[in-house]
């Protein structure tokens, strides 16, 4: 078989090289470090946003689902409330992690609004 195209020069000779392709006679230049400490910096920036969403909301979860108990179980009210606030507590220690802080933080106490809201909300 002939690998020749039908005008009769050869596909590589008369084709220009795409530009997604590594091109070993002209090598891209190598990124600066402050290029990439600030793609890393909204890296963490983009997953504290996911991770604190995500807490967030399964947190608020937590609390509807302590509304949906029973009113004579007050036990497992409080108790989902709590559990509520410990993951929405991680969920701060994450994120702050994340972002290179250490966990130990005042803005953990932020994590006990769920709780206090759950409760003034499901059994006060």
């Amino acid at each position: 078989m002939n690998q020749t195209s039908p005008q009769g020069s050869s596909p590589s000779a008369a084709a220009p090289r795409r530009r997604h392709l590594m091109d070993p006679n002209a090598p891209r230049k190598v990124p600066d470090p402050k290029d990439i400490e600030r793609l890393q910096r909204v890296q963490r920036r983009v997953v504290s946003v996911l991770v604190i969403t995500t807490i967030l909301h399964l947190s608020a979860g937590f609390v509807i689902a302590a509304d949906h108990v029973a009113a004579d179980r007050t036990d497992a009210r409080i108790g989902l409330n709590i559990i509520a606030a410990a993951f929405m507590v991680g969920g701060i220690a994450a994120t702050l992690v994340i972002n290179g802080r250490s966990w130990r933080s005042p803005w953990l106490a932020l994590g006990l609004v769920p709780a206090i809201v759950g409760i003034w909300w499901t059994v006060l």
